[in-house]
């Protein structure tokens, strides 16, 4: 006997048996190729008793197997099929069902373009403003509410209220809205003051001995004299009820901090320093970077690489700074942001006896100090800045490659792409001159490849500012 049979879908013998166990049995149902196999297997049984075995294997009767043997002789194919009641299903040709599902494709096609046409002609004149530029806010949102109900009868309201920028908990509020319910008018406590009891209270309140006291204070004075007329917040609900509540402290303003405006004509007459941390290997462990910038020159006059940060450390650096560079009294004045060590009392007294004009950022502005962030940025996004030194000295020695680098060697583009150390000796005019010669040698050479004018080398600025006044309107824009 075949294998195949004892495996066959129609006994649900599979190698991965249906965990389900329902409830009632499901009739079987046999399908023509079954019948077929289960006739040509019981012809192929010669042996007494065979074909028994075969009917109690596979669960079937003989007449079952009569009746499909005799529809195979008579030659009736569709016989062996199921002979379900009602109409027979039919398969489509190809070449309609092709032509009904392009058919459904056009009508939705046509009906999101009735919907586009729609909403581009609402958009249109709904969201006029009828030569009215100052339109408040909530005359603005009622006409668009009231395009987009009038939109949504046509496209629906989730693309209705797409299209205006409405929210649709707006519209449908609007059709909705809520009935107004009469507030219940609370009855007197049979427990308050009388009419003459609130007037006595209020009497002693408003009485020239306690007109300048608390509520508190009048209550705990009354109280301890043997008087009690009733709680604190009693005597504040009395005061509510006549106005009498205003707050009367003198409360503290802020103190208006002036801008700083710092103007810098040349070198070593306006610095800028501050302090940045460099990480250490340790966790939260930083080591401190102190920074003195010309913002003239962008030169770095003075640093500093400490474990802490300190008063007396940015002391130290501001002096000898002082003296290398050897600044005057009444030449140098030295910005910096609200820093404990930038305001400390050591470094005041310090530029006092130096003669150094002391300025300071306004607090919580960011951009009051913007030389000294830009040059920690270029600082810290250098390709060989490494994530945490291993010790100070480390640190000492990549800034001192660093620094060597940024003023000997760095073209910075806030100085007409010179280095800082050409703008602070004096060398920025010399320098700018040879490019104009190898620019014009250029030009001369090759005319046609300067279309506007002859090359010029980038300008290099004459005044630096720290936040430059706002210009009159009938003056000169101030430069930077």
């Amino acid at each position: 006997m075949p294998s195949q049979l004892l495996n066959h879908e129609h006994n649900g013998k599979a190698a991965h048996p249906d965990p389900e166990v329902l409830e009632k049995p499901v009739r079987r149902q046999f399908t023509a190729a079954y019948k077929l196999e289960m006739v040509e297997a019981a012809d192929r049984c010669t042996a007494l008793g065979e074909i028994g075995a075969l009917l109690r294997r596979e669960g079937l009767y003989s007449s079952q197997l009569s009746t499909w043997r005799n529809q195979r002789q008579q030659g009736q194919l569709q016989a062996l099929a199921d002979n379900k009641r009602g109409r027979k299903a039919t398969i489509p040709h190809p070449v309609q069902q092709e032509l009904e599902q392009l058919r459904r494709e056009n009508q939705q096609l046509r009906h999101k373009m009735q919907q586009a046409e729609l909403i581009i002609d609402i958009q249109k004149k709904g969201l006029a403003v009828n030569g009215d530029l100052a339109e408040s806010y909530p005359s603005r949102r009622a006409r668009l509410t009231r395009a987009a109900e009038a939109l949504a009868l046509d496209v629906g309201v989730a693309p209705a209220c797409l299209a205006l920028g409405v929210s649709r908990a707006t519209l449908y509020r609007q059709r909705r809205p809520p009935t107004p319910s009469a507030r219940k008018v609370r009855p007197k406590p049979q427990r308050s003051l009388s009419v003459a009891e609130q007037q006595q209270v209020l009497a002693f309140l408003n009485s020239e001995r306690f007109m300048d006291c608390s509520v508190a204070e009048v209550y705990a004075t009354l109280l301890d004299e043997g008087t009690y007329l009733c709680s604190i917040r009693t005597m504040y609900r009395l005061l509510a009820a006549d106005g009498e509540t205003q707050d009367r402290r003198q409360q503290r303003q802020h103190p208006t901090y002036t801008k700083p405006e710092l103007l810098a004509t040349a070198p070593n007459q306006l610095w800028s320093w501050d302090i940045t941390k460099l990480r250490s290997h340790q966790k939260w462990t930083y080591f401190q970077l102190y920074v003195i910038l010309d913002v003239f020159s962008r030169y770095v006059v003075g640093w500093m690489v400490a474990h802490r940060e300190s008063g007396a450390l940015a002391e130290r650096l501001i002096r000898l700074t002082c003296q290398k560079q050897a600044i005057e009294p009444g030449q140098l004045t030295l910005h910096a942001d609200r820093g404990t060590s930038m305001t400390s009392k050591t470094v005041a007294f310090l530029l006092s006896d130096l003669g150094v004009t002391k300025s300071h950022s306004r607090p919580q502005v960011s951009n009051d100090n913007p030389f000294s962030e830009a040059q920690f940025k270029t600082l810290k996004y250098q390709p060989t800045f490494p994530t945490q030194f291993g010790c100070i000295e480390d640190a000492r020695a990549f800034c001192q490659r660093f620094f060597a680098w940024y003023n000997q060697v760095h073209h910075h583009g806030g100085i007409g792409l010179l280095t800082p150390n050409m703008m602070h000796s004096g060398q920025a005019e010399v320098v700018t001159q040879q490019r104009q010669a190898v620019l014009n040698t250029a030009y001369l050479a090759h005319p046609e490849r300067f279309v506007h004018h002859p090359p010029s080398p980038p300008v290099v600025p004459t005044a630096v500012w720290i936040n430059p006044p706002l210009a009159a309107p009938n003056s000169p824009a101030v430069p930077h």
